[in-house]
């Protein structure tokens, strides 16, 4: 009797654009922070909106101690019966905070945006004391006094000023039972840039009453429908990364939009693009959506990172490629999730990490956990800071608050980071052989579960990687699109979607609003003239 073989399930594959940033690579320059703000939000109602903004660490971040779930109510947690829901409530009861959401980051958890009277300068009369250009607030047009930024933790200089607030470390203490000394400034300091983690499973949407958040089918960047918001600001409470604003002319809800239009075209971010440390990688993974929520319900937290990681799949694969294929992914975007930067960092050699997994959202914005403040503190001992013996040592020694890291990119699995630190420093110490030109040493790589070779790619990829290494974006498919987008942006002026004067709740305000472009004199002018902006 002739056998029978089994039909296999044919699973769907879907495409998502994921962004990998190098930690060690970050200065804290904010050039990515100001070319963001100047490409998307520079206009009325987004003084405060920052896309894209790089956070100080230890430090309590943006807005102010975001992280602090218990407070804001973010993202999904695991029921009993091994379900997911959102923390901030079921519908009926986000139903009937509708009109009355009081889980919202307020202008003091973010700061009062302000520009400098610099015409003072120039127009003041001649007179005996230097004139000088006094900080004037954007939203009431008085004199103020600058006590809070987009990182004022950077301009507070990571000190004990800060280490109250911060959650991450006020949770490690109470752990720790005081155990861990706030010693930070002797041990490490980095800085973490942040935007949109345009996520897998995103509370974010399942909190926006209207359905006006949405995951793009072609390339997982989620984004918000002007024309459907209708400010609820629901999307707000269910974001546990807080990175969804309010434009308060508008409306409207708006967000990081991963720089789409730019995408489109197979061109970077302009984060990415402008980034100064070249720390940011862009690129495709593929993945099976119908094992999203599984993975995003793990009962462990610890277990959300490996059950993320396990959710991307193999583009080399032939079965892959063939569901891929059935699935409707064009043979471009294939061959480029193949060449993907990112999939090599995250899957390949496993050395970037998710932010905060335990919110269950499955982010796709990737970090590399830093490695430098080792070097440093080993060298400042008078040892070879970048022996494989000696940074192997102090890593297992905890020389740096591998807690914190762990806390940050693996709900507290330290033994992952530890293992992602391990194969960064196996990959300095092998790399310093062969570029003094002394004999290789296969065993570094090998102490780390790496071949020679595997660890000489992943230096490629990380240290002289080029442009189009850094960055495999495949270009949108047009076919089916009625409308297809250009390179302008949607939301750089006002005339753009959801900037018109809609209906209900989204209407523009009829008292102006000054625009963080203008001059102060120029704002002054234009409310005391009345005139709504242009």
């Amino acid at each position: 009797m002739a056998t029978v073989t089994p039909h296999k399930r044919r699973r769907r594959v879907m495409a998502q654009m994921t962004m990998v940033m190098n930690l060690d690579k970050c200065i804290g320059c904010h050039t990515c922070s100001v070319t963001c703000k100047q490409a998307w939000t520079n206009r009325a109602g987004t003084e405060y909106v920052w896309f894209n903004n790089v956070e100080t660490r230890p430090g309590q971040g943006y807005p102010r101690a975001y992280e602090d779930q218990d407070r804001w109510r973010g993202g999904w947690v695991r029921t009993p019966s091994g379900k997911l829901k959102l923390r901030s409530g079921n519908r009926i009861q986000k139903l009937l905070g509708i009109f009355a959401s009081p889980r919202q980051p307020g202008i003091d958890d973010y700061y009062e945006p302000w520009t400098y009277d610099y015409e003072n300068l120039t127009r003041a009369p001649l007179g005996d004391d230097f004139p000088v250009a006094r900080p004037k607030s954007l939203i009431t047009g008085e004199d103020i006094d600058i006590k809070a930024s987009s990182n004022w933790d950077d301009a507070l200089g990571g000190s004990a000023a800060t280490e109250a607030n911060d959650p991450i470390l006020v949770k490690l203490r109470e752990q720790a039972n005081k155990r861990i000394k706030l010693s930070f400034e002797r041990n490490f300091m980095f800085f973490l840039p942040r935007i949109c983690e345009h996520c897998l499973n995103p509370s974010c949407m399942a909190s926006c009453p209207s359905g006006a958040i949405y995951k793009r089918s072609e390339d997982g960047i989620v984004l918000v429908d002007q024309d459907r918001c209708r400010g609820w600001r629901q999307c707000i409470t269910g974001c546990p990364y807080k990175k969804i604003y309010f434009n308060h002319r508008t409306g409207k809800a708006e967000k990081c939009t991963l720089c789409y239009p730019r995408l489109e075209e197979g061109i970077p971010t302009v984060c990415a693009e402008t980034c100064v440390g070249r720390l940011r990688y862009l690129g495709v993974v593929l993945y099976d959506p119908d094992q999203v929520g599984a993975a995003a319900a793990v009962e462990s937290e610890q277990d959300l990172y490996p059950a993320q990681l396990d959710l991307l799949l193999d583009p080399t694969d032939p079965d892959v490629i063939q569901d891929a294929r059935a699935s409707g992914i064009p043979q471009d975007w294939l061959e480029a999730a193949v060449k993907s930067p990112v999939y090599a960092l995250i899957k390949h050699f496993r050395v970037a990490l998710p932010l905060h997994p335990e919110y269950r959202t499955m982010p796709m914005v990737w970090y590399i956990p830093p490695l430098s403040p080792v070097v440093e503190l080993l060298s400042e001992q008078g040892h070879d800071g970048e022996a494989a013996g000696n940074l192997f040592g102090a890593i297992d020694a905890l020389r740096i608050p591998v807690d914190y890291l762990a806390e940050l990119f693996t709900a507290g699995n330290v033994d992952a980071v530890t293992a992602t630190l391990q194969r960064l420093a196996a990959m300095r110490s092998y790399m310093r052989d062969v570029t003094l030109g002394n004999e290789r040493q296969p065993d570094i790589a090998r102490a780390v579960g790496m071949e020679p070779a595997a660890v000489e790619q992943m230096y490629r990829l990380l240290a002289i990687a080029k442009y189009d290494e850094r960055y495999v974006i495949p270009k949108a498919h047009r076919e089916g699109c009625d409308e297809p987008h250009g390179m302008g942006c949607s939301l750089d002026v006002d005339g753009g979607p959801g900037m018109q004067n809609a209906g209900f709740c989204g209407s523009n305000r009829r008292y102006p609003v000054p625009v963080s472009i203008e001059s102060f004199a120029a704002s002054q002018a234009r409310r005391d003239g009345g005139e709504h902006a242009t």
